[in-house]
């Protein structure tokens, strides 16, 4: 005699003060669906507990304030559930933070007037159905956890259909999070034009793939691309490998050098870790910027560059200026095309995806047969903080794939550091909130860390001035002053 169990119903959570909106929507679809509901955010906290909704429906159509809170909640579901889908109900005053995080990420906006039948076909459409299934018939569990399985080995690219991608010729680039979608996109419209990009971010964040993505999407795609690596050469052959010598310039200088300038033709030089050029560099760089011009080392003769620079460094260059080991003029001219590279850590929705593509190439690099990926191995890839970023992920995955048995890959083939959580050195302090055992990257959790980070933002860019930073947050300056006592900042 067979046995079997119905399959567990996907759970919506319901944010909605509404309740006839919310009691309609369960009575639609209280066979198909299991309902979580909450009439305010500190409700979702308190009741979802471990659970990992599949769906959920946030009302902000009469909340008050500045829709702050709110947009720090979602981006905190979409940061520590990276798999939940989210209906965002807006009447059309909708508060700008929302509007914007609803228009730049991958949640469904509905608009008031709102009804039970709109908000339903919302609901169809995110599950992908064409009628409400059934759930009475038995099923057997082998075939529930082959489903399963299935999913997860579900082709990729894993990204979401929101996504915003950025195609060059031999890469591509992609992306959930919402701040990364908005500068790939303004990286697309600089990378078409001659001008001289910054890009900032930690150690394997992705600076070198990235500026090889904009040489490839730009109109110098056929032509060479060259990377200098600054901080690998020694201070005084830094200026031979940027503008080559003559022959007798120095004593190994036994003939005339071509440096890169002058190798790159029309094509594109990337000056990795420019942090480390010392004042004159510093000053010879910018007049090849400015100008295109420079001579080579112990020559008269002034050569004009036709190369475009792309420059990086995984240190902010503005304290570098304040302590005097930057020029201000140089730092004013790269500064106006800036890019900051957020750390794998700040991409959460990308974890998962990048976890996949990293399996899938390295899987067919190794000859390794994968049939099978355990979830609480994505599970362990989110809660880490990744101090090494993008690369660091990379070698984990590697790892995991060498060591993958009977085509099954599980959280067991992970590193012991990375299963308890344990970051290795970092700049940023902020890891040690975020590492740990499961717990301390809760939604709860990770709703503090954000709004901690955007009043510190807030404040910075308004000089300190609780006032204005209060204006602007759309909060008293008592709520102010309280949330900066909470999370102990410097008053």
């Amino acid at each position: 005699m067979e046995c079997g169990c119905p399959m567990p119903k996907p759970l919506v959570v319901v944010l909605t003060p509404r309740t006839d909106i919310r009691d309609e929507i369960e009575m639609t679809f209280e066979d198909v669906y299991d309902f979580l509901s909450c009439s305010t955010i500190q409700d979702v906290l308190e009741q979802i507990d471990d659970r990992r909704p599949d769906l959920m429906i946030v009302d902000v159509c009469n909340i008050a304030g500045g829709g702050h809170p709110e947009q720090q909640f979602l981006e905190a579901v979409q940061t520590t559930l990276p798999t939940t889908s989210i209906i965002l109900l807006t009447n059309e005053n909708c508060p700008e933070p929302l509007e914007r995080f609803a228009v730049c990420s991958s949640i469904k906006q509905i608009r008031d007037p709102l009804n039970a039948q709109s908000v339903a076909e919302a609901i169809r459409e995110t599950f992908q159905i064409g009628e409400e299934p059934t759930t009475d018939e038995p099923v057997d569990p082998q075939q529930s956890n082959d489903s399963k399985e299935a999913r997860s080995l579900a082709p990729s690219p894993s990204i979401s259909e929101s996504a915003v991608v950025l195609n060059g010729i031999t890469r591509r680039f992609e992306t959930n999070t919402v701040h990364l979608k908005r500068m790939l996109s303004d990286l697309e419209v600089a990378a078409a034009h001659d001008v001289t990009i910054l890009l900032i971010g930690e150690t394997g964040a992705g600076k070198t793939f990235l500026s090889s993505l904009i040489h490839e999407v730009s109109p110098r795609r056929n032509e060479p691309f060259l990377h200098v690596a600054c901080g690998a050469l020694p201070a005084e052959l830094i200026e031979s490998e940027l503008f080559g010598h003559s022959k007798g310039a120095f004593t190994s200088a036994h003939a005339d050098k071509e440096g890169k300038f002058v190798a790159a033709g029309q094509g594109t030089v990337l000056l990795d870790e420019i942090d480390v050029l010392g004042p004159e560099q510093q000053v010879k760089l910018l007049r090849v910027i400015e100008t295109g011009e420079f001579e080579p080392v112990g020559s008269n003769q002034t050569i004009r560059s036709q190369a475009r620079l792309v420059v990086a460094s995984n240190l902010d260059l503005q304290p570098l200026v304040e302590q005097g080991r930057f020029r201000p003029d140089l730092y004013y001219r790269l500064n106006m095309l800036k890019f900051e590279i957020p750390p794998l850590r700040q991409r959460k929705p990308d974890i998962i995806p990048l976890a996949k593509i990293f399996i899938e190439k390295l899987a067919r690099k190794h000859d390794v047969e994968i049939s099978f990926i355990e979830d609480g191995l994505f599970d362990a890839l989110v809660a880490y903080p990744w101090p090494g970023n993008v690369r660091e992920l990379e070698n984990v995955i590697q790892r995991a794939v060498i060591f993958c048995r009977d085509g099954r890959l599980t959280a067991a083939q992970l590193p012991s550091h990375i299963l308890s959580g344990t970051a290795g050195p970092t700049n940023d302090p902020s890891i040690s909130l975020s590492s740990g055992p499961s717990g301390s990257g809760s939604l709860e959790n990770q709703i503090s860390l954000t709004e901690k980070d955007i009043i510190e933002q807030a404040l910075f860019k308004n000089n300190f001035s609780r006032t204005n930073t209060a204006k602007e947050l759309g909060i008293s300056r008592v709520t102010l002053y309280n949330k900066m006592k909470k999370y102990n900042m410097s008053k």
